[in-house]
């Protein structure tokens, strides 16, 4: 019996992410029980450390993982502000559209830090996150990443009207995130001209 638990555990962590997933369940039951945060807008902030398996031969946080922790802080940012019960309630689901993330100074074994994410703005499709990685030490950005979270079968305005039981206005957009919306319209729209290329040399 020993053996054939043995070799199903050996089964599931060569075959998934086990970590992944039992880290993404902790995380949501764990938001599920905070103090729901009903501004929407409002930033949020979670305190990490760098762990061993975080690093890498260089001995400080290795680039995957600072995407993967940005996935863990979103689960908790809309589990407590609510986007995830309204994406549920209007039928919806959101998928990450694109992201870029910009290191400005590595973080070690040991560090301390906060990611502190937060929505910038938004659109008919999608919602735009900016998520910084601060050290505890002495406040700086080490890393901030730009995120389209873009919804399917629901709006970010439904989402809002959801929640806010009124129609909100997106902020302006500053001035970094138009240009970088400016930039994956223009990947997206080179890749189209490319696929439609290939089709027609078939």
């Amino acid at each position: 019996m020993l053996l054939w638990v043995l070799a199903v555990l050996l089964l599931l962590f060569s075959g998934l992410d086990v970590w992944y997933f039992l880290r993404a369940a902790a995380v949501l039951l764990r938001a599920w029980f905070q103090t729901p945060v009903r501004d929407v807008l409002a930033e949020q902030s979670v305190r990490c450390w760098v762990v061993p398996h975080d690093i890498d031969h260089m001995g400080h946080v290795n680039n995957a993982r600072y995407l993967r922790e940005c996935d863990f802080a979103r689960f908790s940012f809309y589990t407590r502000n609510g986007v995830f019960r309204a994406l549920w309630a209007t039928g919806g689901s959101m998928v990450v559209g694109a992201s870029t993330i910009r290191y400005r100074r590595a973080l070690s074994l040991g560090e301390a830090f906060e990611l502190r994410s937060r929505i910038v703005a938004w659109d008919d499709r999608a919602f735009y996150m900016e998520q910084r990685f601060v050290s505890c030490a002495d406040g700086f950005v080490s890393a901030v990443m730009l995120c389209k979270q873009t919804l399917i079968r629901s709006t970010p305005d439904k989402i809002l009207q959801y929640l806010c039981k009124r129609k909100v206005e997106s902020p302006e957009y500053p001035e970094e995130l138009q240009h970088w919306i400016s930039f994956i319209t223009a990947s997206s729209q080179a890749l189209r001209a490319e696929s439609s290329t290939e089709e027609k040399n078939k």
